[in-house]
């Protein structure tokens, strides 16, 4: 119903009346204007929260925000999947910190920044979301990770890969947990350049991750003594990569590098396996590529691709048990290094919120997370830098020939394991304003 302006003057006077009259601030409150849409499950915004504003009953449970793909190139890696991982986490602690519930809720981002920093805002704002977490593609991260500075809340980013966000974009309310271009390019770059090697071609995505991956590895690459004999760029969801392929075929390299991911990383694949890349000789790099991937591109295109994880859920028991557990919610489905990032995420959050028992300062509790040695049983122990570079052990695998292997999701074989401590960038390198120099 529309309002005359009398009757819109009258109410605004009416409400000066009750403010002065009430000792509660609540009659005070302006009417919600809305926010944006896109929130995936949880309670519905508090009628009448102010913006910026602590929703009513906000302080009295904790809210998980599951930020992720959840129909685009990146479902299968994230989506549902890191919504199950929170999930689990937030059951084996049941279901609460202390005497407060804990929610989930989730949205898809869309791939795109202005949606994510959008729902962000809106979940900070009316939906008393604490922590956001997973956030796959690098350029919504970055503005996720902005806007949680903003808000003094906290961001966990699993799915992310751009190494800006523990570098010269870095934030006190900010974790980046699974892995980083930086990470993949120095434990997948290294082991190549020492194994012959020496040449490289990358097919990179046109994007902020794109980027960031091959820039990573270039300077990596280089520093171990090989040399990059150039680069082509594809937009982002690309479907035809020919043209790119038969360009870094046309160099020689030894080793041509898909700085990609999702079903970019397994469209390229695909086409080089019909042009007969690794067969004639070169050498396929995924540099961010997931056991997802391999699943739908199958082992006769993917067999002989050298990849780094940070997570593979046959490596042990532990992995193996949760993997299991994680399967029976999906399908069938084996769970990714995102899916075990969100999960591990969370449940350190969630100790440092049990022990700070208050978690509605962000700063405070990213602090409280560096300041506490990281253990669980899919990334195993670990620590947090000063910059929020979440630090645990790589893997270096390349998968399996078909007859190698003996069941489905039976994919990798270990080349090597990178301790933590030689896996990730030096804070101090990092060009992030929180290191002390």
């Amino acid at each position: 119903m529309f309002h005359s302006m009398t009757q819109r003057f009258a109410h605004r006077s009416l409400l000066v009346i009750l403010c002065a009259a009430a000792a509660s601030a609540a009659a005070c409150k302006k009417p919600d204007g809305g926010g944006a849409t896109g929130t995936g499950s949880g309670s519905a915004p508090a009628p009448g929260s102010a913006s910026g504003a602590a929703p009513a009953g906000a302080s009295n449970k904790i809210t998980i925000g599951v930020l992720t793909d959840m129909s685009g190139l990146y479902s299968d890696l994230a989506g549902k999947g890191s919504v199950v991982a929170a999930q689990l986490a937030v059951d084996e602690v049941g279901g609460k910190v202390g005497d407060l519930p804990i929610e989930i809720v989730s949205a898809d981002h869309q791939n795109k920044p202005d949606i994510g920093s959008t729902i962000a805002r809106k979940w900070y704002d009316t939906d008393g979301v604490d922590v956001i977490v997973d956030v796959p593609t690098s350029s919504v991260a970055l503005a996720v990770s902005a806007v949680t500075k903003e808000k003094n809340k906290v961001f966990l980013g699993s799915g992310p890969g751009t190494s800006d966000l523990t570098g010269k974009d870095c934030s006190p309310n900010t974790i980046h947990w699974t892995y980083d271009t930086w990470s993949l390019a120095n434990t997948t770059g290294k082991e190549m350049v020492k194994n012959g090697g020496d040449t490289w071609f990358f097919v990179t995505a046109d994007y902020a991750f794109g980027a960031a991956l091959e820039r990573d590895a270039t300077k990596l690459v280089e520093a171990a003594g090989g040399k990059v004999l150039g680069e082509v760029k594809h937009p982002f969801k690309g479907t035809d990569f020919s043209s790119y392929l038969l360009q870094a075929q046309a160099s020689k390299a030894k080793v041509i590098a898909l700085a990609n991911a999702g079903g970019d990383t397994v469209n390229s694949m695909k086409q080089a396996a019909e042009f007969g890349v690794i067969s004639k000789g070169q050498k396929m790099v995924g540099l961010l590529t997931f056991i997802t991937d391999i699943n739908a591109l199958g082992l006769d295109a993917a067999q002989g691709l050298i990849l780094s994880e940070a997570f593979y859920w046959d490596r042990d028991d532990k992995t193996r048990a949760w993997a299991q557990k994680f399967a029976a919610k999906m399908d069938g489905a084996m769970p990714t290094m995102v899916h075990a990032g969100v999960y591990s995420s969370v449940k350190h959050y969630l100790k440092a919120i049990a022990e700070l028992k208050n978690g509605k300062d962000g700063k405070a509790v990213v602090a409280k997370m560096e300041a506490t040695p990281t253990d669980d049983d899919l990334l195993g122990k670990g620590t947090i830098d000063p910059n929020g570079r979440k630090r645990h052990s790589m893997y270096v695998y390349e998968v399996k020939a078909p007859g190698e292997s003996k069941a489905k999701w039976d994919y990798y074989k270990l080349i090597r394991e990178v301790p933590a401590d030689q896996a990730f960038r030096a804070p101090a390198d990092s060009e992030c304003a929180l290191v002390k120099k």
